[in-house]
Parts: structure tokens; sequence; C-alpha cells
């Protein structure tokens, strides 16, 4: 073969591979679009939401403890939670009656987007956790509700989500999922458990880390995370629960992020939620993942 035409053939595939590159793109980014304007049918049953002083004090627990504060603040005034230089911003809404959209939320709305990832319209909410809350019980979700009602008006400022086009691109190709495509919407809300150090009521707890470390738990790359953000660990048999035989060297690790060696864990590991969680719930939940 000449090498004129060598080079010619070698163009034609370069011009192909190119052409076959950017049409993949474009299509999963044009897919991306369509699944963020995608309508979710969520059959779900008003909660009654208790007023009295005792729900709403387990409510603000919840609030603090489950990681509805590192988003959303501790007063629910709404807050930025990403800005990367790539263009991945995400500003979490104020949850107050002062949000012209939250202040129309009927029971039935927060239960779609807090157990289910999805808004009043239908649209799937992104980056919103829900896989880690689907399986709170009636009370628990009511008394968070309850709590959030009772917070004083904030600023207002409604939520915020930019996707850089690789993002948009992977959501549109199925290798990021929202929380509304990991729930299986038909189950009906968890039975009450009843706060007690068992391993029941820690497999309970643990609803509140398949976000992060997977329906599993077997940890891994967190979907959607900034690449720089490092793989959650794997909690099964094995994994990192083998760095705590003893239940006080777990809490310590969820108290303060450090290990038994004194070595930092993850930096994005949510211990200013953690921290909050009372000794029955972390005890439970260091029964619950130890015997996994």
């Amino acid at each position: 073969m000449d090498v004129k035409r060598f080079f010619r053939i070698a163009s034609s595939a370069l011009v192909a591979f190119v052409v076959f590159v950017v049409l993949a793109v474009g299509s999963t980014w044009w897919w991306g679009g369509r699944k963020l304007q995608r309508k979710i049918d969520v059959a779900v049953q008003p909660v009654a939401i208790p007023t009295d002083t005792t729900a709403i004090a387990h409510g603000k627990y919840l609030y603090d403890s489950r990681g509805c504060a590192d988003c959303h603040g501790g007063n629910g005034n709404g807050r930025q939670v990403f800005d990367e230089s790539n263009g991945f911003r995400v500003f979490a809404p104020d949850l107050t009656r002062a949000n012209p959209d939250i202040a129309k939320y009927q029971p039935q709305d927060w239960d779609r987007a807090i157990r289910h990832g999805v808004a009043p319209s239908g649209r799937p909410l992104l980056v919103m956790p829900s896989e880690d809350y689907n399986r709170l019980s009636n009370e628990d979700f009511g008394a968070l509700v309850a709590y959030v009602q009772s917070l004083p008006p904030g600023p207002g400022r409604p939520g915020e989500v930019q996707l850089p086009w690789f993002i948009r691109g992977m959501y549109g190709a199925g290798v990021i999922k929202d929380a509304a495509e990991k729930i299986d919407h038909s189950l009906p809300p968890a039975a009450p458990v009843a706060a007690a150090v068992n391993a029941q009521y820690g497999g309970y707890v643990a609803n509140s880390c398949k976000g992060c470390h997977g329906a599993e738990l077997r940890g891994g790359h967190i979907p959607g995370a900034p690449p720089d953000w490092p793989p959650a660990a794997n909690l099964q048999p094995g994994g990192a629960m083998k760095h705590y035989p003893q239940a006080d060297q777990f809490v310590a690790m969820m108290r303060t992020g450090k290990r038994p060696d004194g070595t930092d864990v993850s930096r994005v590991m949510p211990f200013t939620a953690f921290a909050k969680m009372n000794d029955t719930d972390l005890q439970a939940l260091y029964l619950f993942l130890s015997q996994k």
C-alpha cells in the first residue's frame, strides 16, 4: 500500500471515528435532557403530619442526623452543595414556606419528594438522595415533615441544578441514575421499627447509607459525584467493618471521622450529620453491619 493511500484511509477512519463520538455524545446529551423532563407516576397516600412537640423534636433529630441539614442547611434555608470548576453546580432549595414552590406542598407532595425523589410535577428530583429515605416509616416521615413545616420563613430561594455536558451525557446513557430510577415505587411504606440496640433496628438505620454505599452497601464509586471524590467503602463482610472489632471504636469513628489508628476517614462522609446520631442508632447500626 502506498503512503498516500494509507493516509487517506487513516484520515477517513479518523473522521468517521470523530463523527461517531460526536453523535454518541450528542445523543446521550439529548437523552439526558429527555430524562430530566420525564414524568413519573407515583401513587402515594397522604400521611397525617403530627403537630405535637414530641413529634417535631423527633423530626428535628432525623433532619439533623440523617443528612438533611448537610444539603438544606441547619435552618432549612438551602445552601450551595456543589460548585465545581467543571460546571457542576447544585443549590439545595429553601425548605421553608417562604419558597413559593414549597408553600404549595401537600402531604402527598412531601412523600413524593422525600421518599420517591419525584417533584409534585412528576419530574425526577436530581441529586436528592431519596433512596436513603424511601424506607422511612410513616411515623418518622410524618415527624420529619412536621419539623420542616415548623421552621420559620427563610430567604425563599428555589433549588438549582446545573449539569456539565459529560455528566448530562452519562445520565442520558444510564451510567448515572437519579433516585427515582433506583427506587421500587410499588413498595408500601416500611413498617415501624422500635428504636433499640439490635440488628433489626440497625438495618432500618442503615437505609440512610444507601445513597453513597449502594443498595447492597458494597461501596464503590458514588454515582454522580465529582470525579475527585474517593469511592465509598464496602460495608459487606470483609470490608471496612473489619477495622472496628468493638462497637465503641465504630461509634467513635462516626462521631469524629477518625479510624481507631487515628487516620481520617473519607472527607466526603457526612460526619456533621452522623455525629448527631444517638447511641441507640449508632450501636444498632454497628450490630447490623457487623453481622452482614
